[in-house]
């Protein structure tokens, strides 16, 4: 995973509960695995119910640098405040991910910082689970992709898999999901980075390609 992971910032953006938190902790403990410095942003204003913030001890624990609104854990939710966020545009970190919030109302955060992040270089990664509404067809998915890059004023470089059910998943969900993806990858022109995982892989399942594993580091408020 980590080396399709060659720019300073990494941007995890998608939908309203398409994984996106969840995949952004995960991928902060595999890069401080391999020896990276990472910091992981949390710049989710939309949503107050799945949060970086949660596993913010754990993450610090391990080495990860964690940037988060004063917030958060709060009933309010207001934006990352300047000096909290400019810590992720110093030289002190490999590679600096931000959590991002839904759709193209949680990106504005980025687009006030968008000339930072582009300087420095960055990976924008689309997230989607084909199983939530609203990306239930490639062609939605695809509006939803165009109003974040619109709004933040970045490009997305690539998309993640993150096909599941919750806590229903199985393996034939994420196999059935295949040619949804495919067709997304031809309309966008852009590639799936990788697949997420969460369960074990059932016997004589063909793997795909590129698979990440993670692990659920956030809590369910409902």
């Amino acid at each position: 995973m980590q080396n399709k992971l060659l720019n300073k910032h990494v941007i995890l953006t998608g939908h309203y509960g398409s994984g996106k938190t969840n995949i952004a902790v995960s991928m902060a403990y595999a890069l401080r695995a391999a020896g990276k410095r990472v910091a992981l942003c949390d710049v989710d204003i939309v949503n107050p119910y799945f949060r970086a913030a949660d596993a913010v001890e754990p993450m610090r624990a391990a080495g990860i640098e964690v940037i988060v609104p004063e917030t958060a854990n709060t009933n309010l939710d207001t934006p990352l405040i300047p000096g909290a966020i400019q810590a992720a545009f110093t030289n002190r970190f490999d590679h600096v991910i931000f959590d991002v919030g839904g759709d193209d109302a949680g990106a504005i955060v980025l687009g006030t910082y968008h000339e930072k992040i582009a300087g420095d270089g960055y990976t924008m990664l689309y997230v989607v689970n084909p199983y939530r509404p609203l990306t239930e067809t490639p062609e939605q998915a695809e509006e939803v992709m165009r109003e974040i890059e619109a709004s933040s004023h970045l490009k997305v470089s690539g998309i993640i898999n993150n096909a599941n059910l919750g806590e229903q998943t199985v393996w034939s969900d994420v196999e059935a999901a295949a040619p949804y993806f495919d067709a997304l990858e031809s309309r966008t022109g852009l590639p799936v980075f990788f697949t997420t995982v969460m369960i074990p892989l059932e016997p004589g399942a063909q793997r795909p390609d590129h698979i990440f594993t993670i692990s659920r580091h956030t809590k369910t408020y409902f």
